[in-house]
């Protein structure tokens, strides 16, 4: 018996040592790669808001007598809503009353004191005349004989007194004049403070300044509210709920993507499970800078009928920055494995597309890419015409969306095509730089050619091309590694190309003629994580056991 036993124990050992040696096939984790849509978002916090809501403040001090509208109290414009106690203002009217009528009395009595001005002059004027007639009658007689001169020079004397006292007249006269514009002056001023007085009077009644809803009320009565530095806000009137917005802060890594037109959906912790459609109707320019983080505010625009989403409600927002349908997509996880000691058997995408796309195929994607469509990152200028499918693609692509979407006419796609055609060479010498300098030349090349584009088009035509631009730089391409189990198990690594991300999937780009086009195809296995019980060896398989083997028993 005991010799069955060592024998068994024997053959089990030889077994194990065996495959212990051999090497079994691993079960890797894994997905596949599938066909169909993806859709990119941003996602971003926000506060439900009205569209408009004003904020009612009183411009002058004083205690509140009554409040008479309340927490979603419906308002109308000019109605009355609160006010503070009138008294000190109604004395204030009256001091300002008086003030008038005391300056108007000074008119009056200036206008007199004119009238009596007019009459010294009327006065001294028949004087004058009266000393004149003398003076000549007695000229007269002393040629005659008949007075001494004695008597003529005295009349000459009068005469030159009346004069003068007519000219003192006159001066008094534009004296009481003036004094007349004068108090007529003071009478404006006065009745200036009248009408402040009276201003303020009726700033004493609150009134709404809109059709709204209360949404809030910070006042009581018997509060005393004081105005001296900055207007105290007593109520916030929403103009209208049903349209409300969502102000959602975007990160500025991401602002990049956001414009105006795009569908966003949001929910609140109000309402579980229920989603809310909206658009994106503006982006401030204003950064906001929190803790050195900078955010901007992207206003979501939605209907609310029903009235059930409140101001101040915190929503939860995702943006839709971009939609690609039929694509390949592979799961991120795949993209996040790493392998050491596994390489590609070819080195760099970069170098497979390069090696399968003629260069004047190359220059008719860099001339897409000047109209609006982005390569890859890193400055190849191929990738563009494969994220279209093969090369030129692209460039295809983006002529027909400026000739259906831009509505061109004859004249103006001949133009393009040249624009596209001189482009061309330029973007063939990128090929000729050193890598770190084709970025740069090549944004050079690019803006040219926006510009001369921008030179064909109407302005209507130059809004719609900017956006066209602004969707096609976002979709710009990235590189990755792929890691896909052969027939023994054995990890086989592929660099690939990469576009759009939902967060769970990413957009896998290969050009039509690729070899890796019928190794990487819908139902690809791709691997996407360790063994549940592998070791961290070179090519992730176990390790193998070292030393003399274990007997089973």
């Amino acid at each position: 018996m005991g010799a069955v036993v060592l024998a068994l124990a024997a053959g089990g050992g030889a077994w194990w040592w065996s495959h212990s040696q051999t090497g079994a096939v691993v079960a890797w984790r894994t997905g596949q790669i599938e066909r169909g849509a993806l859709q990119a978002t941003v996602s971003a916090s926000g506060t439900v808001n009205p569209v408009t809501q004003v904020s009612v403040s009183s411009q002058i001090s004083g205690q509140v007598r009554q409040v008479l509208a309340d927490f979603n109290a419906e308002v109308k414009a000019g109605q009355l809503i609160a006010e503070i106690d009138p008294e000190t203002y109604e004395y204030r009217v009256r001091s300002a009353q008086a003030d008038v009528d005391a300056a108007r009395a000074n008119v009056l009595t200036a206008q007199a004191n004119a009238a009596a001005s007019r009459a010294a002059i009327s006065r001294a004027q028949t004087d004058v005349a009266e000393a004149q007639r003398i003076h000549d009658r007695n000229l007269q007689l002393v040629d005659r004989g008949f007075i001494a001169q004695s008597e003529a020079d005295r009349t000459r004397a009068a005469l030159a007194s009346s004069q003068e006292l007519l000219k003192s007249a006159q001066a008094q006269l534009g004296v009481t004049e003036a004094q007349i514009k004068t108090a007529q002056a003071s009478v404006a001023q006065k009745e200036a403070v009248l009408a402040q007085a009276r201003v303020d009077l009726g700033r004493t009644q609150i009134k709404s300044p809109v059709n709204g809803i209360v949404i809030k009320r910070t006042v009581e009565r018997g509060q005393t509210v004081a105005a001296s530095l900055q207007a105290p806000e007593l109520f916030v009137i929403a103009q209208n709920l049903s349209d409300m917005q969502v102000d959602a802060s975007i990160d500025e890594a991401d602002v990049g993507r956001i414009r105006t037109g795009q569908k966003a959906s949001f929910t609140v912790d109000a309402f579980p499970g229920q989603t809310f459609e909206g658009k994106v109707s503006l982006v401030r320019k204003a950064g906001q800078n929190v803790s050195n983080v900078v955010t901007y505010i992207a206003v979501i625009a939605f209907a609310n009928p029903s009235g059930k989403l409140l101001p101040g409600m915190t929503a939860n927002v995702r943006v839709v920055t971009d939609v690609r349908d039929d694509v390949l997509k592979v799961p991120n996880a795949a993209l996040r494995m790493r392998l050491p000691g596994v390489e590609p058997a070819v080195k760099d995408a970069k170098n497979e597309t390069d090696k399968t796309a003629p260069a004047s195929q190359s220059a008719a994607a860099g001339a897409a890419a000047g109209s609006g469509a982005t390569g890859s990152t890193t400055g190849s200028t191929t990738a563009s015409a494969a994220s279209a499918g093969g090369p030129g693609g692209a460039l295809a692509e983006f002529r027909k969306r400026l000739v259906t979407e831009l509505a061109l006419d004859a004249a103006q796609q001949e133009k393009v095509e040249a624009i596209y055609a001189a482009a061309r060479p330029e973007f063939m010498k990128l090929r000729e730089l050193p890598e770190d300098q084709r970025p740069k030349a090549r944004e050079r090349v690019l803006a040219d050619v926006r510009a001369k584009v921008g030179d064909v088009l109407t302005p209507e035509q130059r809004v719609k091309y900017a956006v066209l631009v602004a969707e096609s730089a976002s979709r710009q391409t990235t590189r990755g590694r792929l890691f896909v189990p052969g027939p023994d198990g054995q990890p086989v690594a592929h660099d690939v190309r990469l576009g759009l991300t939902d967060g769970t999937s990413t957009e896998l780009v290969l050009p039509a003629n690729s070899p890796l086009a019928e190794v990487l195809k819908p139902g690809t296995t791709v691997i996407t994580g360790q063994p549940p019980a592998a070791g961290a060896g070179a090519a992730g398989a176990p390790k193998p056991a070292s030393g003399a083997p274990r007997l089973p028993f």
